[in-house]
Order: C-alpha cells, then sequence, then structure tokens
C-alpha cells in the first residue's frame, strides 16, 4: 500500500508514477474522501472535546442544581446527547477512513524512476543475455512429446482424473523434476545463505491482503469452499512474505528458500499455452524472499535475481534477463527483472522467473518493521522476492535442450548425483 502522507503531499507525482504502469489513479475521488476524512475529524475531536468538558464538569453542576430534580435530569440527558453526537462523528470518521484505505489498497506500487516506459511486454529491455543457443541437426520436439516417448509424461490421463492444465509424471521424468527442486534448494542455501522453511499451502484472505493479491486478484486465486476465508497459495510468496505480518524484526537481512506446489485459476488466459507444461493450474516452484533494510533493497535485488541465475549458469540453460516496463509490472512490484530460458521447439525465450523489488509497499499492507537500533523508532521493511526457479518450466527447459536425435534425454552434469547417477534419460519400449 502506498504510504498517504506521500500522496497527500505528493499528488501529482504520484499521478505521474502511477501513469507509468498505465494506472489511472482517481485523484478527485481521493482528494473528495480525504477533504471529507479531515473535515470529520476535526468535527469529531471537536465533539470529543466538548463531551470531556461536560464530563469534566457534570458533577459541580449537579451539585449546584441537586435541590431541582428536573434541572439534574436535564444535565444527565444533556451529557447523553453529547456522548452520543461524540460517537456519531467518530462512526463517520471510521466509515470514511475505510473507505480512503479501501481506494488506497486497490492503487498498485509506484514504479522505480530505472523502469523503462512502454504499456505492454513489447516494450521490455533485455539487459544481457547467456549461454549457447543448442543448434540442432533436427527438428527438435517439444516436451510434450519428448515426456510421452520416454513414458514419463502423460497430460490426457491428467486431465481424466482432474481437468485441464495438469500433468502427471512418472519414472525418471518425476525423478528429474524432484532432482531439480533439490538441485535449487541445495544451492540456495550451500553457495548463497539462504535458510530453508516448509510453509503451509493454504493461507487465510489476510496474507494475501498482505502481499497485494487481495482484493485486486480475487479471481486468480483458488478459493476453498469454507466460511473462513481459506485460499491455496498462488506462490510461496504469500506464505513466506506473512511471516512478520504485525511483528518488529530486530535483525535484517533475512533471506529464505521455500519449495512449494503453487496454484493459479489462470483467470483470462484461455487459449494461451494450452499444450503441456507451460501453463498450469498445479506447479512447483523454489521461492526466494529476502527482508532488508530500505538502503540495501536495490543490492538485494541484484543479488536475488543473479542467485536465480546461477541455477541457469550451472544447467547450462541459454537465457536473458529483462527489465520489465511500467506497463508490464506487476501490482505490488517497484522493478521487476524477468529471467527467460531458451526453448528449442518454440524458438524463443519463455519467462522461468520473476525477481522483484517491492520496497515498503508490501510491509505497509502487513505492518512489518524493523529496529534498526535499540530504542530507535521502528521502520517499514523492504522484501524482495524471486523464483530460484520455476521448477515445471526448467524441467521443460532441460528436456527441450538435452533431446537427443533419438528422442532420448541427456542429464545435466549437476543433476546427476541427485538422480543416483543417471546419464541419459532412455526412450521407453512401453510408453506411459
Amino acid at each position: 500500500m502506498l504510504d498517504i502522507k506521500e500522496v497527500r503531499s505528493n499528488l501529482n507525482d504520484v499521478v505521474s508514477r502511477l501513469n507509468k504502469k498505465h494506472y489511472k489513479f482517481d485523484s478527485e475521488l481521493f482528494l473528495s474522501i480525504d477533504q471529507r476524512r479531515k473535515a470529520l475529524q476535526i468535527e469529531a475531536e471537536s465533539r470529543q472535546a466538548e463531551r470531556n468538558a461536560y464530563s469534566k464538569n457534570i458533577g459541580s453542576l449537579i451539585h449546584q442544581a441537586r435541590s431541582e430534580k428536573s434541572e439534574v435530569e436535564n444535565l444527565k440527558k444533556h451529557g447523553e446527547v453529547l456522548k452520543k453526537a461524540a460517537q456519531e462523528a467518530e462512526e463517520l470518521l471510521e466509515q470514511t477512513q475505510t473507505q480512503l484505505e479501501q481506494l488506497l489498497s486497490e492503487v498498485p506500487n509506484l514504479p522505480d524512476s530505472s523502469v523503462p516506459d512502454g504499456s505492454d511486454e513489447s516494450s521490455n529491455i533485455e539487459l544481457m543475455q547467456w549461454g549457447n543457443i543448442p543448434n540442432f541437426t533436427f527438428t527438435p520436439r517439444d516436451h510434450v512429446d519428448l515426456g510421452a516417448g520416454v513414458g514419463g509424461l502423460d497430460i490426457d490421463r491428467a486431465a481424466k482424473i482432474t481437468g485441464s492444465r495438469f500433468a502427471i509424471m512418472r519414472g525418471n521424468l518425476a525423478l528429474m523434476h524432484r532432482a531439480l527442486s533439490q538441485f535449487m534448494l541445495t544451492t540456495h542455501v550451500l553457495d548463497h545463505g539462504y535458510e530453508e522453511i516448509h510453509v503451509p499451502y493454504i493461507v487465510n484472505d489476510q496474507s494475501l491482503f498482505g502481499t497485494g493479491n487481495l482484493p485486486k486478484f480475487a479471481d486468480d486465486l483458488f478459493k476453498l469452499n469454507d466460511e473462513r476465508e481459506f485460499y491455496l497459495i498462488p506462490t510461496a510468496e504469500v506464505p513466506v512474505t506473512n511471516l512478520f505480518r504485525n511483528e518488529i524484526i530486530d535483525d535484517l537481512p533475512k533471506k529464505f528458500v521455500c519449495h512449494t506446489p503453487c496454484f493459479r485459476s489462470e483467470a483470462g488466459s484461455y487459449g494461451r499455452d494450452t499444450r503441456g507444461m507451460i501453463r498450469q493450474h498445479q506447479f512447483d516452484k523454489v521461492e526466494l524472499m529476502q527482508f532488508v533494510e530500505p538502503v540495501k533493497s536495490w543490492d538485494a535485488l541484484e543479488e536475488l535475481t543473479g542467485n536465480a541465475e546461477s541455477i541457469l549458469h550451472k544447467l547450462e540453460l541459454p537465457f536473458r534477463r529483462i527489465a520489465l516496463c511500467g506497463g508490464d509490472l506487476g501490482f505490488s512490484s517497484a522493478k521487476t527483472y524477468d529471467l527467460e530460458v531458451w526453448l528449442p521447439s518454440q524458438n524463443t525465450f519463455r519467462e522461468i522467473s520473476s525477481c522483484s523489488n517491492f520496497t515498503d509497499f508490501q510491509a505497509r499492507r502487513m505492518k512489518t518493521r524493523y529496529r534498526s537500533k535499540s530504542g530507535d523508532r521502528p521502520e517499514l521493511i523492504h522484501t524482495i522476492n524471486g523464483s530460484g526457479l520455476a521448477v515445471g518450466r526448467t524441467l521443460v527447459a532441460v528436456l527441450e535442450n538435452y533431446q537427443q536425435n533419438d528422442g532420448s534425454i541427456l542429464v545435466p552434469d549437476v543433476l546427476r548425483p541427485y538422480m543416483n547417477g543417471l546419464t541419459k534419460i532412455e526412450l521407453s519400449k512401453n510408453g506411459f
């Protein structure tokens, strides 16, 4: 959530920066509600002061009028009138404050000045490219055909069991999927200094509000049919970010890595990537999360992005880093780098990780603060998050980039210790 003080004092600048995200902030509505809030606050304070003054003197007034019973009753009634007026003024103020908070809760984070201009992904900027794009002597197959060929991937049975946008993996393909997640976790813990954490896969609505998923993106979530407002997590970012909701942290930075399944309704994506494992309702992801002091958050974004890139380096998968333009930036993000891996079957790069600095936007929604020194006034932290990496899409990239002419799949060197020394996934004679 934006700092309301900044919105009030720098309204034109806030509107201009939000325009970069192609978000039209209703400044007139904001000013109208805020002016009403200010007037009601003055009214509520005045009513309360009047009530307090009367309450302070009521004893002496009653004492003076003790011989007149009717006058004493009138004094008490007047006190009740003042009390009711103060309560009504306070209720109106609270309603207006809630209205103002509701308005701001649906306003995205301000983009950093370094974010490129643009309305959609066509304006994103490639910052670097790494690795050698494979030059096959045959027409490369896609991951669906490759997975079926080695007898490890079945989309049709998954659709029978559940529906579209699900997959079943078996045998050495399932082993490779598990090996990838284990390899990622081990690398981030031992090489990059993250602490592994295991979290619930179900969260409440307050957690989703804290990260910015609610109220604006309810259609993207799987909500449980439960009166307690429970949801399946769309990413481990939600439970991990909310670890310190309504808390004051004494020591920073904190770095966590978390492997979870993720559940997304993919609302509005019908017709996109319907074949295979690129865009599914359920997928695994290894998530990186950092809680840092504000002055260190931009360095932390570069570090975290580099940590995610290291997985692609070790797997020797060609990729590029993209800076997202304002129009393609996420709701809570101030700046985002996308990592895109090469998929031979599509002859293009596809997103495999998104790394973002949310500045204090999420922390303000969660009321998460830190105290830099004992006795100092607590300040809002900055949150940094990114995939390190999406496991399913990494599996897709490995299958396609390591495929052989006969349809078998070479196992990347770094994965072999996690796959019992297996060097190649051979074709299956029996299919799935």
